[in-house]
């Protein structure tokens, strides 16, 4: 993991297009490199290749769905420490054992992103003191 020039990576495991443009808009704004997944597999695939800094990953996913996504992310020596967001339309009881760091509701504002932002990077700069 690693930023280039500060910049925060993120990568969006989302399946609906729409939702993700958004996500890359707000993200693009908030001055993040952004890669998008159409897939759990997809997703994996390059978060192995290039471990983002935070992935933002939609529970209902078809193929691996966003549980497995995580539990592997988690797993994995190279994306163990990355920042994870559950996306989701479903009810936050309902995600309670899933190992991420931060929860984005669906639907989401651009403030909502903004505050997963700046929570990946007060923590980040936080961990870089200690």
């Amino acid at each position: 993991m690693g930023s280039e020039q500060g910049l925060v990576h993120v990568l969006v495991i989302e399946d609906e297009r729409d939702v993700s443009a958004l996500l890359e808009r707000h993200l693009g704004g908030l001055g993040c490199r952004v890669t998008v997944a159409d897939t759990g597999e997809e997703g994996l695939e390059l978060a192995f290749a290039e471990p983002p800094d935070m992935v933002i990953i939609d529970v209902l996913l078809p193929g691996i769905d966003g549980r497995e996504v995580i539990r592997r992310l988690r797993a994995d020596e190279r994306t163990k420490r990355c920042h994870l967001v559950v996306s989701s339309v479903l009810n936050p009881e309902d995600l309670v054992e899933l190992a991420t760091d931060e929860l984005l509701a669906k639907p989401f504002r651009q403030p909502a992103v903004a505050r997963l932002v700046d929570s990946y990077r007060n923590r980040s700069s936080v961990a870089q003191e200690e």
